[in-house]
């Protein structure tokens, strides 16, 4: 997916020292890249392990459950976790939506995707994929937070698919050869065409279901 994001101004918008911009200011004066990435992937994996255990399959998830997510993850590392971003932010020449709009499309989308698909109960395939893939987008386009709006992204993904009666989903085909492809479903979006992040989900849900036979 590129670049970095480019931001301006504010806390949110620094970097610390000596990181060559490659890592955000943070509580722990972290500067190296590598060490920052393990940091966030072992508290993802904590957060992962007690969300799972959180949430009932009957529950219908919020804008304010999302920030939860966020700020429990992140909430040692950044001093802005679970709050909406407060700088504008871009990948190359496409722009996500604007901060000041943040708190109204979370409203929106809490009252849009949210409440149609979750609790995400469904039975019939396609209709899980059609949840999976419109909140995936929705989310992405908004892009609430300064960071991790992907990782938030396949969080929400995992617990409505538990919600579902799946498995854990594997996104080991999108992290390792399909960013491109993903990043452009999500741009689909824009007119709310949500084909095809349909189908990376269903070659997601193929990949997580062979999987799970593998290991029967």
């Amino acid at each position: 997916m590129g670049e970095k994001y480019d931001v301006s101004g504010l806390s949110e918008g620094q970097y610390e020292s000596g990181s060559r911009k490659l890592v955000i200011k943070n509580m722990l004066g972290i500067n190296k890249k590598s060490e920052m990435d393990r940091l966030e992937t072992i508290a993802l994996k904590q957060t992962e392990d007690a969300l799972f255990r959180k949430y009932e399959t009957s529950h219908r998830f919020t804008a304010k459950n999302i920030c939860q997510m966020h700020k429990i993850w992140l909430g040692k590392i950044y001093p802005w976790a679970g709050q909406y971003r407060s700088v504008n932010i871009s990948k190359g020449s496409f722009h996500f939506a604007a901060a000041a709009c943040i708190p109204q499309l979370m409203e929106e989308f809490e009252k849009g995707q949210l409440a149609k698909y979750t609790p995400c109960n469904f039975r019939d395939k396609n209709k899980i994929i059609r949840a999976l893939a419109e909140v995936q987008v929705e989310f992405i386009l908004i892009h609430p937070f300064r960071e991790g709006n992907g990782r938030v992204a396949r969080l929400i993904a995992t617990l409505m698919a538990l919600q579902a009666g799946l498995p854990l989903l594997d996104f080991s085909t999108i992290k390792r050869k399909k960013k491109d492809k993903y990043f452009t479903a999500v741009r689909a979006g824009l007119d709310k065409n949500y084909k095809p992040m349909e189908e990376i989900f269903k070659e997601i849900l193929e990949v997580t279901l062979s999987r799970q036979d593998d290991k029967r």
